[in-house]
């Protein structure tokens, strides 16, 4: 029996009504399918249990692109891809609306999809790894105005930035937190890493796109005598990690892919229009 994983944001499907009905309809397919809530996780990832991830044919994600995020860091190791269901706003990841859900689990059941593949890249600090398929993110803490980062890419010191902080950003992080910090857009097509410092107090300092293969380093620099958490970094949003000077990350491209379950023809330049473009 095929099996299938559910995983749904409670702030959005109320009560899991919705889940509980998808689960519902994929039985009368003569599949199963479980439940797993992110509530309790909305801002340290999700952990999924092997007893769920086994043998799960996909993930069906109930929510926005932070539930999507949340699930690609919580599938690990296995191999499998994801549907998003827009409950959402933007909803770049989740290409399922709620009026076509049922037609869409009938073509998942089927196998009549198209998987797309996604870079990620990986932050390594003090022997933790952390994977994100949006970016890493270096800011302020406390009551630092700015901070001092010395930015490396493959052990070449390319700038110190004074700023808030910096985006180091995949193609898909590229609509995010990337965007709204100036930085460009990269066609998800594209595997490449993309650094944007955040409100840099210079004129000159600007984003910078490098390839897959390169290495990017953070060292934290002292800006404060009396502070000794300078910085924090995020891995799409999560798994908050305090920084003090001296304090390295180093971020490359991930051995990791995500699979999206693609249904209908996917056009990077329409979506942004419809999303973005005003």
């Amino acid at each position: 029996m095929n099996k299938y994983l559910i995983l749904a944001n409670n702030d959005k499907d109320i009560d899991l009504s919705l889940s509980k009905k998808i689960v519902e309809y994929i039985e009368e397919k003569g599949a199963s399918a479980d439940i797993v809530s992110d509530v309790d996780n909305h801002y340290n990832g999700i952990y999924i249990k092997d007893e769920y991830m086994k043998d799960a044919k996909a993930v069906i994600v109930l929510g926005g692109d932070g539930t999507m995020l949340r699930a690609a860091s919580g599938i690990g190791v296995y191999d499998v891809p994801l549907m998003g269901v827009n409950l959402g706003t933007l909803g770049f990841l989740t290409e399922v609306e709620v009026a076509n859900v049922y037609e869409a689990i009938d073509r998942l059941l089927k196998g009549d999809y198209e998987i797309e593949k996604r870079m990620m890249i990986e932050g390594t600090f003090n022997a933790d790894t952390y994977q994100a398929l949006n970016d890493v993110v270096v800011t302020r803490a406390g009551f630092s105005r700015i901070i001092g980062l010395n930015i490396y890419v493959n052990d070449e010191l390319l700038d110190t930035y004074e700023a808030d902080g910096v985006i180091v950003a995949t193609p898909t992080g590229s609509t995010g937190y990337n965007l709204s910090a100036g930085g460009p857009l990269v066609s998800p097509k594209t595997n490449a890493i993309v650094v944007t410092p955040i409100s840099p107090h210079s004129l000159t300092s600007k984003s910078v796109v490098y390839d897959e293969n390169d290495e990017i380093r953070i060292e934290i620099v002292k800006k404060r005598k009396t502070q000794n958490t300078e910085a924090i970094a995020s891995f799409d949003g999560s798994n908050n990690t305090p920084l003090s000077a001296g304090d390295v990350i180093a971020i490359k491209k991930s051995k990791r892919e995500i699979k999206l379950v693609r249904l209908y023809p996917f056009n990077f330049y329409r979506v942004l229009r419809d999303k973005i473009g005003g």
